[in-house]
């Protein structure tokens, strides 16, 4: 399935203009282990969005990634994207598959709420995302999320776990041994003076015993 690929080191992208600057941090994070990036822009104009996530297309498919676009159907149907990522306030998620098809990726964001991952997984979506954990300058207002509820999620969905807000390599291993099967991140990526060796310390986390990282960072 599909689906397993929600694994490990999810990347989201920051709000900004300079396309120039965003392709080049997260090409260092694709090198850094990033199996999956998240196109979120809420601030640039239709244009833009369009030439920036065609761009991170590219970079995706080089480096053999997962494209997953924010909120926005129609951009991810024309980008032929992997996947597409829903709010609360975004399309639902029967209407995001009619329009995406059956090979599209569907994550739905279920903050704190248990109840609201049981309803996406009977739509049919692909993956869940809970959060924030810890304290977020991209969401500083954001719903808190316990510890616990990644463990209470295995008894209530069996899709893959995606957890976010606030996390770091350093605080995110506990999210791992609670039972995240990804971690989402902003400003812990792009916010750094080294995207890639940033990335290198979140995939490390997922690291298999006895399996060696295979990860060039430029320093």
């Amino acid at each position: 399935m599909r689906s397993k690929r929600i694994r490990g080191l999810y990347a989201v992208t920051p709000e900004t203009s300079d396309s120039d600057w965003l392709c080049a941090r997260v090409e260092a994070v694709l090198r850094g282990g990033a199996r999956i990036l998240q196109y979120r822009s809420k601030s640039v104009d239709v244009r833009r969005r369009g030439e920036q996530a065609g761009r991170l297309r590219g970079l995706c498919a080089a480096a053999g990634a997962l494209l997953i676009i924010n909120d926005d159907v129609a951009l991810a149907r024309e980008l032929g994207a992997d996947g597409v990522h829903l709010g609360r306030d975004d399309m639902d998620v029967a209407d995001a598959r009619t329009a995406l098809g059956s090979q599209v990726l569907i994550g739905v964001s279920c903050y704190d709420s248990l109840t609201r991952a049981r309803g996406a997984q009977s739509e049919g979506a692909d993956y869940v995302a809970f959060g924030g954990f810890f304290p977020s300058e991209v969401k500083p207002g954001a719903v808190r999320a316990p510890l616990e509820l990644l463990r209470g999620a295995r008894a209530v969905v069996d899709l893959p776990v995606v957890a976010i807000g606030g996390i770091t390599p350093d605080n995110g291993g506990a999210l791992v041994e609670a039972g995240a099967d990804a971690l989402a991140a902003i400003s812990a990526l792009f916010q750094v003076s080294d995207s890639c060796l940033a990335a290198q310390a979140f995939t490390a986390l997922f690291q298999v015993e006895d399996e060696p990282l295979s990860i060039q960072c430029d320093r």
